[in-house]
């Protein structure tokens, strides 16, 4: 087995290094914060992924670099794994929490747009009001009112085609 030392400059830049290292990371934080504050929703969501793995890669490297005396060795083992856990971290909280989200999705929309998620209902109470009735403009209206209900678009226009 070889033994692995460290040449002075690499220890120079080492022991810079761990004196740098949290204020690095607290302004790294703080940068990732003030862009995302400032994105889209397209940009939120990547930054959100990318805030995820520096969550998850940070302590790890503040910890090595703490604790070994020479890191260099621990961090050409554990350095690759890192995307390896972010990818199980992602999908262990997705598997968790996924059925979780759904179940409170369906409750809130249950409880507060009870119009759209008895959408069926009121196509088919439509259905039955539409075989009694005769009058093209009742039909009409009645048509608007139901799929205003039902879907809550902008605007909604019924166009009739009249015979002749």
């Amino acid at each position: 087995m070889r033994q692995v030392t460290v040449v002075a400059p690499l220890n120079e830049a080492y022991n810079l290094e761990t004196s740098v290292q949290v204020f690095v990371l607290l302004a790294g934080a703080v940068s990732l914060v003030v862009r995302f504050r400032r994105s889209g929703p397209v940009e939120r969501q990547q930054l959100k992924w990318f805030m995820y793995a520096a969550a998850v890669s940070a302590p790890v490297i503040f910890v090595v670099s703490n604790l070994v005396a020479n890191p260099l060795p621990a961090f050409e083992i554990f350095f690759p794994l890192i995307p390896v856990a972010v990818a199980v971290a992602t999908l262990a909280a997705a598997a968790l929490f996924n059925p979780l989200r759904r179940r409170v999705q369906r409750m809130v929309d249950r409880r507060f747009n009870r119009a759209r998620y008895d959408a069926e209902v009121t196509v088919a109470a439509f259905a039955a009001r539409l075989k009694d009735s005769v009058d093209l403009d009742a039909v009409r209206d009645d048509l608007a009112g139901v799929v205003t209900r039902a879907l809550e678009p902008a605007h909604v226009s019924v166009w009739i085609s009249r015979p002749g």
